[in-house]
């Protein structure tokens, strides 16, 4: 079974890949021949997974899904939220992400987070479904680790002193909101097209 992942993120691509069926045959943007960035408009996750969803769907006629995901901090109303790739401006930046998240979280002592992933799976025009996975913890005072993107060297998840990006690659998707989220998209797949 061919299906597109709606983005070229190579360490989404990396976590997403080995959770799903053997069968599947994951393609990137670029292998299927999109180049340009695809427009995120919305302001919710899910409204953003389907724009993509829809908008790949809409070039290949391939079936495909997208996922949305992100950071949000509740002392920061819910910032950066949906920004959270372009928190600190374009061109998109980790670390300047990273920066502006501690610059804005001085002082405060609530540093509850929480990150959110939402995939859109669309398979024809008017078969969409979605998975949802969270993963909560707290803001770290500095960051700390080598692996991992994102804002993980500043996340802890709770009931742990360690960030995400001191982390295997293997122990992080065994907890993450995005390692939840492809779980359940990996079920219904199996469920629907490979069990018999």
């Amino acid at each position: 079974m061919q299906l597109i992942f709606a983005s070229n993120n190579k360490g989404k691509l990396k976590e997403i890949n080995k959770r799903l069926p053997p069968e599947v045959n994951l393609i990137t943007l670029w292998e299927a021949g999109i180049t340009e960035s695809i427009p995120e408009p919305y302001d919710t996750f899910r409204e953003n997974a389907w724009g993509k969803a829809a908008y790949v769907f809409g070039k290949t006629g391939i079936a495909c899904f997208a996922e949305d995901s992100g950071l949000l901090v509740p002392a920061l109303q819910g910032a950066p939220g949906v920004y959270s790739a372009r928190y600190a401006g374009e061109p998109a930046d980790d670390t300047n992400n990273n920066t502006l998240l501690l610059h804005n979280m001085q002082g405060i002592n609530e540093r509850a987070a929480y990150y959110q992933s939402t995939i859109c799976l669309m398979l024809e025009q008017d078969d969409i479904h979605y998975f949802e996975g969270q993963c909560h913890g707290q803001i770290a005072e500095q960051a700390h680790g080598q692996g991992g993107f994102g804002y993980d060297p500043l996340f802890i998840p709770q009931g742990d002193t360690r960030t995400f990006a001191e982390y295997g690659p293997d122990e992080k998707n065994a907890i993450s909101h995005r390692g939840k989220a492809v779980a359940d998209l990996a079920t219904y797949l199996n469920d629907r097209f490979f069990r018999p």
